[in-house]
């Protein structure tokens, strides 16, 4: 959607395909970082934007066994937002949708579901879309995918997929929230489990941490187990639980990182979690992919224009966004293998001296929520005034950082280690 708005912007024609009828998911992602709300502020929109519903995390934290700690710290990140705004992305794609819309080059088309490339002697110059009169063709000079983890994009193309193995999955579910609730707390963790709490203003979007592959076996134990699982952890939410009453209610996110080898063939390219899954953690995925979106309207909007795209120009959208994303991919790996101590300790925890010497060090939360909120190699409208040289240094070195810190709170040497391919 942030790339439609930006090409029909620059007047080229484009269309935006989305199978549904409406964008209304729960398990979309809900935060939209600093480093998206400057981009918004950079295309005046960040006033309008601010108008929509939501809340604002200016930290993010939680309680490790009996020790609450401060993860991150929004106040000294650049830009003219020191916070996370707590969306839900359908509020967050209706938005963007109606921006794009005010320009006649904008076209979506909901309930167009692509069901396979259209292809010419080696080149991709379309799809082929399921719509409710039936079948259609849809010709391009350039198809993005941009159709998420389990892409039909990529996978039509036969792009290789390299992955990262990792140990959760997440159950998402919704659970009523009052005002006495404890602000700002963005995990708990105890007894061996992990609670996550979105504040959505009137409910909690929940995320409950799980070893990944087990959920078929908390179904068997049954629903009363699965609520006081959640009352051991969070106590406040006693009287809440039983707003749960079928497995129906919970959604098992089946949690990935991965990456293509290659992004982009002939009339074709895949950007956000087609062409990179991120784990939840952080919040992080929804950004990165708005940064590839930025990073392909400034790299292909003139060649476009121009009718002059290559193969090339393509591969550039990668060779520009492939960096930030490993990097970050290396910290999120790190910090899921900190999981398995918490899954192997299903009495009630004690934090580790290693995560309470990191949390101490002056500065480790301004640095995290850099890492977390504007992220390795923030991307810029063009036409606007990029930050200086020393700034995109710091956003390397703080990346970095991000790494170093994750890999001490595991106690263990810090290793660079290439992922296990799938093929």
């Amino acid at each position: 959607m942030m790339l439609g708005y930006l090409l029909a912007r620059a007047n080229i024609p484009v269309t935006v395909l989305e199978k549904h009828n409406d964008f209304f998911r729960d398990f979309r992602g809900d935060t939209v970082h600093p480093s998206t709300l400057q981009l918004l502020h950079e295309l005046g929109l960040l006033e309008s934007f601010l108008k929509v519903p939501h809340q604002q995390l200016t930290s993010a934290g939680g309680v490790f066994g009996d020790y609450p700690f401060q993860a991150a710290n929004f106040s000294h990140v650049p830009g003219p937002c020191k916070f996370v705004a707590l969306m839900p992305q359908w509020d967050f794609l209706n938005f963007l949708s109606a921006q794009a819309r005010r320009y006649p080059s904008f076209d979506l088309r909901m309930q167009h579901q692509a069901v396979t490339l259209l292809r010419d002697n080696g080149r991709v110059f379309g799809v082929e879309a399921r719509t409710p009169d039936g079948t259609a063709q849809i010709h391009a000079d350039v198809l993005v995918g941009c159709d998420g983890r389990q892409s039909l994009t990529r996978q039509a193309a036969h792009l290789e997929v390299i992955e990262s193995g990792v140990p959760i999955d997440v159950l998402w579910f919704r659970i009523s929230r009052k005002s006495t609730d404890p602000e700002q707390l963005f995990g708990n963790i105890n007894y061996g489990k992990i609670l996550i709490l979105i504040n959505r203003g009137d409910y909690f979007q929940s995320g409950f941490i799980i070893r990944k592959g087990t959920f078929d076996e908390m179904k068997i134990r049954g629903l009363d187990s699965f609520r006081r699982s959640l009352v051991q952890i969070a106590p406040y939410l006693r009287d809440r639980v039983d707003e749960l009453q079928d497995w129906d209610q919970i959604k098992l996110l089946s949690v990935q990182i991965n990456r293509l080898r290659q992004w982009h063939l002939p009339g074709l390219l895949c950007i956000g979690d087609a062409a990179h899954a991120m784990s939840p953690a952080g919040g992080i995925g929804i950004n990165l992919a708005i940064q590839d979106a930025v990073a392909t309207a400034n790299l292909l909007t003139r060649a476009l224009l121009e009718k002059r795209l290559t193969e090339d120009l393509l591969a550039s959208v990668q060779r520009r966004r492939e960096f930030p994303t490993r990097l970050t991919q290396f910290v999120q790996v790190n910090a899921h293998k900190g999981f398995e101590y918490i899954f192997n300790h299903p009495g009630p925890i004690k934090a580790p001296w290693q995560l309470k010497a990191v949390a101490n060090i002056p500065g480790i939360q301004h640095l995290t929520a850099r890492f977390i909120g504007i992220g390795v190699r923030p991307e810029h409208i063009a036409g606007r005034r990029r930050p200086p040289g020393l700034l995109k240094r710091i956003a390397i070195a703080t990346g970095i950082a991000a790494a170093v810190a994750v890999t001490i709170v595991r106690g263990r040497r810090i290793t660079w280690e290439t992922p296990v391919e799938t093929r």
